[in-house]
């Protein structure tokens, strides 16, 4: 019953009819949509309306509309995004690009990329720890003599080039 109760709650989709229904875009298609109301990519052959993403995109819309309506599989790439990021590509996927032959997640890999996060999940949460650097002991010594050997040395020039010319 506890295995009935968890696949309800479990999205999973089904390849087998998303493959058969998969629209074919040209490119010059896809180019005619590039803006803040209606905005496509082409990520990887995938072709993507991101439009209802503009607004939640982590890096903000403007980088998704410089790509708008072309390929961005290479920026997409060299951003290195998180495995939920490429799988977040399906949930915006409207068709593929001409010419282009997407593979689809197959087997236990595929439900498990495309289920819903459990809690028992969130502790695979990817983060950056930061660590404060050790100061340096007299590191405030510097702050200090550093600024005042600048403004001695600045009001002590014009003393120095005066006395140099006095004959004695």
């Amino acid at each position: 019953m506890d295995s009935q109760l968890k696949n309800s709650f479990t999205p999973t989709l089904d390849f087998s009819t998303m493959v058969e229904k998969t629209k074919v875009f040209t490119l010059a298609q896809v180019a005619q949509h590039k803006s803040k109301k209606d905005c496509w990519l082409i990520i990887n052959g995938r072709v993507l309306n991101v439009t209802s993403f503009l607004v939640e995109h982590p890096g903000g819309d403007e980088i998704l509309l410089e790509s708008a309506g072309k390929d961005a599989s290479k920026e997409f790439e060299d951003i290195g995004h998180s495995t939920t990021a490429k799988n977040l590509l399906l949930k915006y996927q409207i068709g593929v690009l001409e010419g282009f032959h997407v593979q689809e997640p197959t087997g236990a890999n595929a439900d498990t990329k495309l289920s819903s996060k459990g809690p028992t999940e969130r502790k695979e949460m990817i983060a950056f720890v930061i660590k404060d650097k050790p100061s340096i002991k007299y590191g405030c010594l510097f702050e200090f003599f550093v600024p005042l050997l600048v403004a001695s040395s600045y009001f002590a020039y014009p003393y120095v080039t005066v006395i140099s010319k006095v004959d004695y």
